[in-house]
């Protein structure tokens, strides 16, 4: 038994050097295609330390870095090959590959960044942070109600930007001794003006329904899946009706750990199939693209279970249902929109319809709706967050200027005898 899973392990590590040396080779071939990078240019940075696997916490950010570049240049200081290259294939902005610290060093030689922006808490983030004269900001990857937000992490940032009220009522309660007004700015949701894309049919009469599950997740306590215990029924009795249209986008783990919870994902995305040959004008969706926005912004009502997808949803201020766990250990936060959301019950979801009706037209749910939205991301009414994001943007770079120029004369530090003992720390 020993003598095979040293065989499985050596295998393992033969298979990630290959991809290693396979992903390097790549983003050599990239980056001598693109050339360097245009010198004295860049203000703003956005550092990313993890891998292509975690990059859907660059993408959500995508469209308001590229509204920003037009101005105030941006790049991406990735760390990783894997990450490097895929942002290389798909960032709007421009990137820059500084595995090493020496690389981090020689960047920081040609232009002079006066923000960084950080979307994840990654433990490499210290690596940069040691860099003054600049300001640090945290703008994370999404807003919720998870442990993650309010991690005492955010007092190593200069600045954080965050959504609205809920997320600084979130922090007050963990955080001691921190200045709020100073250092946490609420901007809302920039990216909920960029929830665009072409949809993948033609608009009609029908009532458009997402539903957007996660995963079975892998400890009771996270079982907030409802594909096995809610998604049958539900998208079988949207299915049924030729006033609405589904547009199905389950999680892409769906089914890994749980036979029964794949076997439903796979008999929801049969069903839409059979649904389609049997009406072709009904144009229901199985979508598994990359791109997140278009759906949000079509459906005229989402089902979710608890998961990202609630905030993300809510920063549209457009009606939603919330699916409740039937996992009695599933444990749901009572302190946020949750004490207080349109719940779907597993019962409920054979006869859904009523309930998608009910939430389209009951102006008390639209009421509760209307005060949770203004209270997680402030104002929705588009282009108001983007412009708050800018506004903040700007306010950090007149403090920059007005630092700089009560330290002008200054001594300089030559980073290169900062690093030290930190080479070691590099990227492998």
């Amino acid at each position: 038994m020993g003598v095979l899973s040293d065989a499985k392990l050596g295998l393992k590590v033969v298979r990630d050097l290959l991809a290693g040396r396979s992903v390097r080779s790549r983003l050599a071939g990239q980056l001598a295609e693109r050339g360097p990078l245009p010198g004295r240019r860049f203000e703003i940075g956005v550092y990313f330390a993890d891998g292509a696997v975690n990059l859907y916490q660059m993408r959500q950010w995508y469209a308001p870095l590229a509204e920003l570049d037009r101005t105030h240049p941006v790049v991406v200081l990735s760390r990783s090959p894997d990450g490097a290259s895929a942002l290389l294939e798909e960032s709007p902005v421009p990137v820059a590959y500084v595995r090493k610290v020496k690389d981090l060093e020689d960047f920081f030689e040609e232009h002079e960044l006066k923000i960084v922006l950080y979307v994840n808490q990654n433990a490499r983030n210290f690596q940069m942070m040691r860099y003054g004269r600049r300001w640090h900001v945290f703008i994370n990857h999404g807003e919720s109600d998870k442990m993650y937000m309010t991690t005492n992490q955010f007092k190593a940032y200069d600045y954080s930007f965050v959504a609205g009220d809920a997320a600084i009522a979130r922090l007050e309660r963990v955080l001691w001794d921190y200045d709020f007004d100073k250092r946490a700015i609420p901007i809302g949701r920039p990216q909920a003006d960029h929830y665009t894309g072409l949809t993948p049919y033609q608009p009609d009469e029908r009532t458009v329904v997402l539903y957007a599950p996660t995963w079975e997740g892998d400890r009771s306590a996270a079982a907030y899946g409802s594909v096995a215990t809610h998604g049958v029924a539900l998208v079988n009795d949207v299915l049924a009706s030729p006033l609405h249209r589904l547009i199905y986008r389950p999680h892409p783990r769906s089914g890994v750990l749980d036979p029964a919870y794949g076997a439903a994902n796979r008999a929801i995305v049969a069903a839409i199939a059979a649904a389609n040959r049997a009406d072709p004008t009904a144009q229901h969706v199985y979508d598994t693209g990359a791109e997140l926005g278009w759906q949000l912004a079509a459906a005229d009502v989402a089902i979710v279970d608890i998961s990202a997808m609630v905030y993300d949803r809510l920063a549209t201020g457009k009606p939603l249902l919330i699916t409740r766990p039937v996992a009695e250990d599933a444990q749901i936060d009572t302190g946020g929109y949750l004490s207080d959301c349109e719940w779907l019950l597993a019962s409920e979801a054979g006869s859904v319809r009523d309930r998608i009706d009910q939430v389209s037209h009951d102006s008390a749910a639209g009421v509760r709706l209307g005060r949770w939205v203004r209270h997680y991301f402030g104002d929705t009414t588009p282009g108001t967050a983007t412009r708050r994001f800018h506004e903040a943007i700007e306010k950090l770079l007149a403090e920059w200027t007005r630092n700089a120029a009560l330290h002008a004369r200054d001594e300089p530090v030559d980073v290169h005898q900062m690093h030290g003992a930190e080479e070691r720390d590099d990227l492998g």
